[in-house]
């Protein structure tokens, strides 16, 4: 790394349209690595994310089938007792309840998720205080 003084001191040489066009220069480098770093990021998760969806859709398709046939179990053994129509209103009462119960704790999960781009949100936040400290000693 640069010794910080001799860094300062050829910042105190250059002219402002020197000093501001280097900013320019290394602004838009910062934003084109920034913006490949996130690609990356992206591109790795996409692809985990391709494969673990593909076999959790297989995976919901025969659940959806084992929830069909578990709601008629339900839906019939209720029946032995009260009129089909009540027992598959109360059946579907209880699946309502449950199901929001369910959509209020996903709802909660998400507003703590994590950003998608980790790594890329990390160093935007270091760039940021890069240049507030760039800014501050060319004030000087």
């Amino acid at each position: 790394m640069a010794d910080p003084s001799a860094l300062d001191e050829d910042l105190h040489q250059r002219s402002i349209p020197e000093l501001m066009k280097a900013l320019a220069n290394e602004t838009t480098m910062l934003v084109r690595q920034e913006i490949e770093l996130a690609k990356t990021e992206l591109a790795e998760r996409g692809k985990a994310a391709g494969a673990g969806a593909g076999m959790l859709g297989g995976a919901a398709r025969f659940a959806l089938g084992a929830f069909f046939a578990l709601t008629a179990a339900f839906v019939a053994a209720i029946a032995l007792a009260l009129p089909v129509w009540l027992s598959a209103l109360i059946v579907a009462v209880v699946y309502g309840v449950v199901a929001y119960v369910v959509a209020q704790s996903g709802k909660k999960e998400l507003q703590h998720a994590t950003p998608l781009i980790p790594q890329t949100t990390q160093t935007l936040k270091e760039d940021i205080e890069w240049a507030k400290t760039a800014a501050k000693s060319a004030k000087k």
